[in-house]
């Protein structure tokens, strides 16, 4: 699993962008993959499709 952020933000819009590349900085196959978001103690997963 890669760690995208691991930050305290600011109330408000803000974006992460992933380069496609995993925690070992290998490049991943297209395909669905999840991400897992958490503010003010909850907790949500959603999925999002990469398409090379």
């Amino acid at each position: 699993m890669k760690e995208l952020k691991n930050d305290e933000l600011t109330s408000g819009y803000h974006k992460v962008i992933w380069d496609g590349r995993d925690k070992n900085n290998r490049g991943v196959s297209s395909g669905i993959y999840f991400f897992r978001l958490e503010s003010g103690g909850k907790v949500s997963v959603r999925k999002a499709m990469l398409m090379k």
